[in-house]
């Protein structure tokens, strides 16, 4: 596997970042990997190892760059209470501008097949996914959003207008107990999305919390739940990023 730490300039800076892909057989899809409120940390890095070793070019870039270059939350209250003050200065616009930024740097990226591009966001990033696949519906063959927040809410940027924008496939991974996606906004975005047109699948994960992908959250981890949203996620890319290879016959 080949990993790099680089920076991809933004108007507003350096956005540091990490990318991994194989070292064989490229140009590979890529995938945009959007971090959650914690911030890119090695268990992200982990989780985009395991993506690229099954042939994906993936970048995760640390979204709070404006504000720190690293950013380690301590899960204790003042700890929390940080992790939200950093949320507080972004917004769609914001990472809709660092995700063209991510684009032009994959166009130039020799081992990327920038033609065959998707994305998957957790937490606070499942709206960044929806908004990027709408603001950028040529680009994006496909997007996961895994038990993503504020998908739907009544800013007048809110991701879910977008979706008559999107041409590819989308899914949604939504766990049952989540006080930051509760049942009825899901609901209503689920009624939405189906009146949109929208090439999309909504899963329920009975019994799993919020968080319940991440490995370090003790407690929450939730190991079948985490095990299913990758066979999501993998056949969500097979489909869509390798269509000829998911169409071939064996």
């Amino acid at each position: 596997m080949i990993e790099h730490h680089l920076d991809i300039e933004t108007a507003d800076g350096q956005m540091n970042t990490f990318v991994t892909h194989p070292e064989e057989g490229g140009p590979f899809p890529v995938v945009l990997f959007y971090m959650d409120a914690p911030g890119k940390r090695e268990e992200l890095h982990d989780m985009a190892r395991r993506i690229a070793t099954v042939g994906y070019f993936v970048v995760l870039p640390n979204l709070y760059y404006r504000k720190v270059r690293e950013f380690a939350m301590e899960r204790t209250e003042q700890g929390m209470k940080k992790m939200f003050e950093m949320t507080r200065h972004l917004s769609i616009e914001l990472i809709m501008q660092d995700t063209q930024s991510m684009l032009d740097y994959v166009d130039h990226a020799p081992a990327a097949n920038e033609s065959s591009l998707g994305g998957v966001g957790y937490c606070m990033s499942g709206p960044f996914v929806l908004a990027a696949a709408g603001r950028y519906p040529e680009r994006f063959k496909c997007g996961a959003s895994i038990y993503g927040a504020n998908l739907l809410t009544q800013r007048d940027d809110s991701p879910h207008l977008l979706a008559d924008k999107i041409q590819g496939e989308m899914y949604f991974a939504c766990a049952e107990i989540d006080q930051y996606a509760p049942r009825e906004v899901i609901e209503k975005l689920e009624s939405h999305l189906d009146q949109s047109g929208l090439n999309y699948r909504l899963e329920w994960y009975p019994g799993a919390e919020h968080g319940f992908a991440f490995v370090d959250r003790e407690g929450i981890y939730h190991k079948p739940s985490a095990e299913r949203h990758w066979e999501r996620l993998f056949a969500l890319f097979e489909r869509n990023l390798r269509p000829a290879a998911h169409g071939a016959s064996i």
